[in-house]
């Protein structure tokens, strides 16, 4: 399927990791001129030097001033695509928080997509077309244990990205949620490093038994997510805005 996305300039968060990687990769496999964020320096020259149509930026995309220097780095080049993508807070318990672990998620969380979302959408807009995607988790749908802070915040930016897609909806620009549930991707191991530390057990067993509870027995892949992602990213989903659509082996027990 021809996606209609060569040649289109996209920023890409978390770029050298797991979703945010394997979105990367099959977007310059589109032929895509991609802006790659990372705070990892060396990761980044390691996997995107060579790559003509990438753009290095290594700095931490959740601070204001990374988002300024994407701002003066696009300059009057139409932004045609963001993929709002960055690591969460920690594994804890409602009873283990602090209100400093509090203050950091909504830093982590909600505050700097707010910041990005306000820097770009007025440009997308100004050009009659643009495409946002928030990378989120499936626990906007269905808590998962051990992760509160997640749990409630990333609620707050499904929040946030619903009322601007009515606010903005003739306007050219989709803004989409994108909720993962258990993937093969660094970031899951924290939770079974956690409930290793509950239980006793150990981290194989916790890992295999978190699997045997998915639907489809196996977790998901971040190409897998990332093929849907660039469905989304394309202008083939001009007619779908505001949704949260999570991908996640059948975890999610609900019909909304």
């Amino acid at each position: 399927m021809n996606l209609l996305i060569k040649e289109h300039l996209f920023i890409v968060g978390g770029a050298t990791s797991g979703f945010g990687k394997a979105i990367t990769e099959s977007l310059l496999k589109e032929g895509a001129q991609v802006i790659v964020v990372a705070r990892g320096e060396e990761k980044l020259r390691t996997l995107y030097s060579n790559e003509e149509n990438a753009e290095l930026i290594t700095g931490d995309i959740t601070d204001s001033d990374t988002i300024e220097q994407l701002q003066y780095i696009i300059g009057e080049r139409q932004l045609h695509g963001m993929v709002v993508n960055a690591g969460g807070p920690p594994a804890k318990m409602v009873l283990e928080t602090t209100l400093e672990d509090w203050d950091d998620a909504y830093r982590k969380i909600l505050r700097w997509k707010v910041a990005i979302t306000q820097a770009f959408v007025p440009k997308m807009i100004k050009a009659g077309y643009g495409r946002i995607l928030y990378i989120e988790s499936s626990s906007v749908k269905q808590p998962i244990e051990n992760l509160v802070l997640s749990n409630s915040l990333r609620l707050a930016v499904v929040g946030m990205v619903k009322t601007l897609s009515q606010e903005i909806a003739r306007s050219g620009v989709t803004l989409n949620v994108m909720g993962p549930g258990s993937h093969n991707t660094p970031a899951i191991d924290r939770l079974y490093i956690k409930k290793a530390e509950q239980t006793g057990l150990a981290f194989d067993e916790v890992k295999k038994n978190a699997i045997n509870l998915i639907p489809v027995g196996a977790l998901g892949e971040a190409d897998d997510f990332a093929s849907l992602a660039l469905w989304l990213l394309s202008p083939l989903s001009k007619y779908i805005t505001g949704q949260t659509i999570t991908v996640d082996g059948g975890m999610i027990k609900g019909t909304l």
